[in-house]
C-alpha cells in the first residue's frame, strides 16, 4: 500500500476501484496479495478500501455509508442514494434495520428488488429532490424520511420524520414528498408517520418514548415543556396532563469527550436529576422515566402498564388536565426564550 494508493482512497471518499489501482501501477497479482494480506478490504466486486480505514469506522453509520459509496461508484443510469443510505449520508438519525442494506433509487415504475446486499428501488422523483450529501447524489431529507416510513413502518418513519423536522424540514415538505405516492406500497404508514411527527423530539429515544406514551392511551404528548421551578426553568421531554415523561439514556451520563452530553461526572448528573425530579413534583407534576430497553419486547408492555399506573396516580393527585398556572407559566417562558431546541444554551 503506497502513499499514492492511500491518497487515492482518501480522494475517493474512502474507496478505490480496481482500474484505479492498475492505473497507479499496482499489478493484478499485487492486488490479490494485498487482499489476502488484509491490507485491502473488498467492499464489492472491483471496489476496495484500506483495512485501517474500515476498522476505524463504526458499524451503524460509517460502514454502511462506505458500502453505499462503493455501490454507487459502480452504477450508472441515474441511481441515487435513498432510504437508509441517504439517511446515513445526511447524518439523519434512524433506527437500525433488522437487515442492513444499501438503498438506491432511479426513476421508473414502482418496483424493488434486492441483489448482493443492495436494495434497488424504481420510483418517481423530481430532479429538485436530488441533492448532494456526503459528496454523493441522494434524495433529499423529506423524501428520505417518507421512504423509510413506507419501507419500514410507522415507528421507523416517526423517528426519521422527527429527525428531519429537527433539521428544518416542515410537515408540508413531508406531505409534499408523499403526495405522488397515493397507491404506492406502504404509503399509509408514511401518512401516519408524518401526521405523528414532532420536531420537539430531540433524539431517537424521545421519538420512541412519545410513541410509547401514545400507545399507552395517555394522549398525544407535548414535547419540550418548560416549568418554572424554585431553582429556575426546567425543560421536560414530554408532558401529558400534569404528568411528565422523561426519556433517560446513557448519553446523559456519558461525558462529552466520549460522545455523550454530560458536563459533569455521572454521579453528579444522577444527583442533579433527582433534585430536578423533586423540583418538578413540588410544582404539582408527576414524573415517569423511560429507558431505552423499555421500547423492546416484553419490556415494552411492562413500561406501558407502568406509565398508565403512574399517570393515573398523578391525575388523582393533581387532576387530569394541565393546571392553568403551569400552562400560563409555560406560555410566558416560551414567549421569553422561544423553544429549547432553538436555544441550546438554555438550562436543561
Amino acid at each position: 500500500m503506497t502513499p499514492r494508493v492511500h491518497a487515492r482512497i482518501a480522494a475517493g471518499g474512502g474507496v478505490i476501484r480496481r482500474f484505479q489501482l492498475l492505473d497507479l501501477g499496482v499489478s493484478p497479482s499485487e492486488i490479490r496479495r494485498l487482499i489476502n494480506a488484509g491490507a485491502l478490504v473488498r467492499l464489492r466486486r472491483g471496489v476496495y478500501t484500506s483495512r485501517e480505514l474500515w476498522e476505524s469506522l463504526d458499524e451503524y453509520v460509517d460502514r454502511p455509508l462506505l458500502l453505499a459509496r462503493a455501490a454507487i461508484a459502480t452504477m450508472q443510469r441515474g441511481w441515487v442514494l435513498s432510504h437508509d443510505s441517504a439517511a446515513h449520508a445526511w447524518e439523519l438519525p434512524i433506527l437500525r434495520p433488522a437487515v442492513p442494506l444499501v438503498h438506491v433509487t432511479r426513476p421508473g415504475f414502482t418496483n424493488a428488488w434486492t441483489e448482493y446486499g443492495v436494495r434497488h428501488h424504481l420510483a418517481r422523483f423530481s430532479s429538485r429532490q436530488v441533492q448532494q450529501a456526503a459528496g454523493l447524489p441522494a434524495l433529499d431529507l423529506a423524501r428520505t424520511a417518507v421512504d423509510i416510513a413506507r419501507e419500514r413502518g410507522v415507528a421507523d418513519g416517526v423517528v426519521a420524520c422527527d429527525a428531519a423536522m429537527q433539521r428544518g424540514v416542515t410537515r408540508g415538505d413531508l406531505e409534499d414528498a408523499y403526495a405522488i405516492m397515493a397507491f404506492w406500497p406502504g404509503v399509509r404508514a408514511a401518512r401516519e408517520a408524518v401526521d405523528l411527527a414532532d420536531p420537539g423530539a430531540e433524539s431517537v429515544h424521545e421519538s420512541l418514548t412519545r410513541l410509547l406514551v401514545i400507545d399507552a392511551g395517555l394522549g398525544t404528548p407535548e414535547t419540550q415543556f418548560p416549568v418554572r421551578t424554585a431553582a429556575g426553568v426546567r425543560w421536560c421531554d414530554l408532558r401529558v396532563g400534569n404528568h411528565i415523561v422523561e426519556a433517560d439514556g446513557h448519553t446523559k451520563l456519558r461525558p462529552v469527550a466520549e460522545g455523550g452530553v454530560a458536563p459533569r461526572p455521572a454521579h453528579e448528573v444522577v444527583a442533579e436529576e433527582r433534585k430536578r425530579e423533586r423540583l418538578l413534583k413540588d410544582e404539582g407534576l408527576g414524573v415517569s422515566r423511560v429507558y431505552w430497553e423499555d421500547h423492546w419486547g416484553a419490556r415494552r408492555a411492562v413500561a406501558i402498564r407502568r406509565l398508565q399506573r403512574e399517570a393515573a396516580e398523578t391525575a388523582a393527585l393533581h387532576g387530569a388536565e394541565l393546571s392553568e398556572r403551569l400552562a400560563r407559566e409555560a406560555d410566558l417562558i416560551r414567549a421569553e426564550y422561544g423553544e429549547r431546541r432553538r436555544r441550546p444554551g438554555m438550562p436543561a
